[in-house]
């Protein structure tokens, strides 16, 4: 079975950083596509950022560009998203799914998914002020 588990949430003041990390099994890692995104209480799910593992494309939401980064470890299977300068809107729930082509797809111009499929259990960010 497909399974992402989420780690590396925790309360930070604004300015500072945190590293999540999305640990994947129960598919083929190296050539899938990964995204994380969050969820604020009361909000809509919102797209973070996105890698694939298969050609090395990433994407990042306007939001996320110039303080986050999405990387990866092939031999650990996991997707890493460090976040710098975080501020208090920055708080969220945040998670992790693979992304499944054609519906699903990650590419330097394309971040497009769907909120079903298989999801991690959520790390919580608490940024602040």
């Amino acid at each position: 079975e497909v399974q992402l588990v989420e780690s590396g949430g925790g309360l930070v003041q604004a300015g500072g950083s945190l590293r999540l990390s999305c640990a994947g099994s129960g598919f083929s890692f190296d050539d899938s596509a990964i995204g994380w995104f969050r969820q604020a209480p009361g909000k809509d799910l919102e797209g973070v950022s996105c890698i694939s593992m298969i050609d090395d494309s990433t994407y990042y939401l306007e939001f996320a560009k110039d303080r986050f980064t999405i990387s990866t470890d092939n031999a650990k299977s996991t997707v890493y998203l460090q976040m710098n300068s975080l501020k208090p809107e920055d708080t969220a729930v945040y998670s992790c799914k693979v992304l499944l082509p054609p519906q699903e797809m990650c590419g330097s111009h394309w971040f497009r998914w769907s909120e079903s499929g298989y999801w991690g259990q959520g790390t919580q960010v608490t940024v602040s002020s």
